[in-house]
């Protein structure tokens, strides 16, 4: 049996010392930010690690530090007409803090002066304010919480700040951020002091990210391990595209010269034409197919793009309701939905419709309620293709024929609603709470969902679809 991958079997690894923060430890953070961060060791432009804080209780901490925070990075696709199949161990990753059990090592990080930016991605989902958080908490419950309780200690022991980069898909990503940290700041009476030094010594960033990471191959672990030599609990695959868009000072490339590691990243003073293309064009999609799939029975996205009735689906949603309510060049956004569909049909990755799941009221909220919205405004009446997996989604969690993985008040949510189905689609659809406003308000969406979730319960997500497309 192969040994588990760890520093003790590849002593030659470089090891540097901490200058990232990273909350965040999941299969995305790790094979982007963390990737683009051994890229640019390895060709001495950066000579950094991360330190990861694991941001909610349930976490990898243990695994990731029982190999020494070591894992492979899989990449695999077509990029720029080569085959590109590569295997990578990351050694970025120094060790990670789990702030629920080591609540004194995770404020220790403000003492490190070689530690200078701060990343995360929580998911959609975490950058959000939770009244149950106070000063005194070991640990706050949500993300800004706690980087404001970090914030306070950098500040109270006269050290400089950080560059803090989020990478969660949540709009302007970086400005909400900083919201929510001053509205903390506030609320525990943190003083005027530490919210000048917020604003002096801290650069918060709004960024993009861009990169299809399925995660750990399940279907090809024992394959790779044989392949490897070793055993790595811990290996992700990802496509080898990548783009992360970050707005900032001009200064910024130099402290973090990522782009002149030859990665595609992009340092602007707006990123919002970016950011438009990207999260309507290929997570709206992505969040689109998820329900409609799993209702079927289908698995992975590469299952979807097989399948005539659900790539035609993807197609004309991406072509006739989400590409005309962009205002960008029609012919540029027509050309980067071919794109996405040929990245989504890689035969290469098994990127799992059940992994997309996670958190996908957030995720519609923020990829494709836009969109309805919009369509709904401009043409009188509502997108078919998008209405349709919008009941899709509901219908999904109800919670007897999917798995549900979302945070508990959504789900309370849906049970509360589904526990009067004579009314479920007005008041789950009335609950501002989850969409941000009255969705039932929108004329003729309550009738249209309504009627949607009875065909989907009646003749399935696939028939439905021979209708549509």
């Amino acid at each position: 049996m192969a040994q588990q991958l760890s520093r003790s079997l590849f002593p030659e690894l470089p090891a540097y010392p901490e200058r990232m923060i990273q909350f965040g430890a999941g299969n995305f953070m790790r094979a982007f930010v963390d990737w683009q961060l051994q890229q640019m060791n390895r060709q001495g432009l950066f000579q950094g690690s991360a330190v990861v804080v694991q941001p909610t209780p349930g976490g990898q901490a243990d695994a990731i530090n029982r190999q020494d925070g070591l894992y492979t990075v899989l990449q695999n696709g077509i990029f720029q007409g080569q085959t590109v199949n590569s295997r990578e161990i990351v050694s970025c990753v120094t060790r990670v803090i789990n702030p629920y059990q080591q609540f004194d090592d995770f404020l220790a990080l403000a003492e490190d002066d070689s530690l200078e930016f701060i990343t995360s991605n929580t998911t959609e989902a975490g950058i959000a304010y939770d009244a149950r958080d106070e000063a005194g908490d070991r640990p706050p419950l949500s993300f800004p919480g706690k980087l404001t309780a970090l914030l306070f200690r950098r500040f109270a022991l006269g050290k400089k700040g950080f560059v803090i980069i989020p990478c969660e898909l949540v709009d302007r990503n970086g400005e909400q951020l900083k919201q929510l940290v001053q509205r903390y700041a506030r609320e525990w009476q943190l003083g005027e002091a530490f919210m000048a030094w917020l604003d002096a010594e801290n650069t918060f960033c709004c960024s993009l990210v861009d990169r299809i990471v399925p995660g750990y191959p399940r279907g090809e672990a024992e394959s790779l391990e044989r392949e490897l030599g070793y055993k790595d609990d811990l290996m992700v695959a990802s496509e080898p595209y990548l783009l992360w868009v970050i707005e900032g000072p001009s200064w910024l490339p130099e402290r973090l010269p990522l782009d002149r590691a030859g990665l595609n990243v992009l340092f602007t003073g707006d990123m919002t034409p970016y950011r438009e293309r990207k999260v309507h064009l290929l997570n709206g999609p992505h969040t689109a197919m998820v329900p409609l799939g799993l209702l079927a029975g289908l698995e992975t996205v590469e299952d979807v793009m097989k399948d005539d009735g659900f790539s035609g689906f993807v197609r004309d949603l991406m072509e006739k309701e989400i590409a005309p309510m962009l205002d960008l060049p029609q012919a540029d956004v027509l050309a980067y939905a071919k794109d996405i569909r040929e990245r989504f049909s890689n035969p290469f990755i098994r990127h799992e419709l059940a992994s997309i799941s996670l958190n996908s009221i957030s995720k519609f909220n923020a990829r494709l309620l836009p969109i309805l919205r919009k369509y709904a405004g401009a043409k009188g009446e509502l997108p078919p293709l998008l209405t349709l997996s919008f009941a899709a989604l509901l219908l999904s969690y109800r919670g007897d024929r999917v798995p549900r993985k979302d945070v508990p008040g959504a789900i309370a949510a849906f049970d509360e609603a589904w526990s009067r189905p004579d009314t479920f689609a007005e008041t789950i659809l009335g609950n501002e709470s989850l969409w941000g406003e009255n969705l039932s308000l929108i004329p003729g969406l309550v009738p249209a969902v309504e009627e949607r979730i009875r065909q989907l319960e009646q003749s399935g997500s696939r028939a439905a679809l021979q209708q549509l497309v």
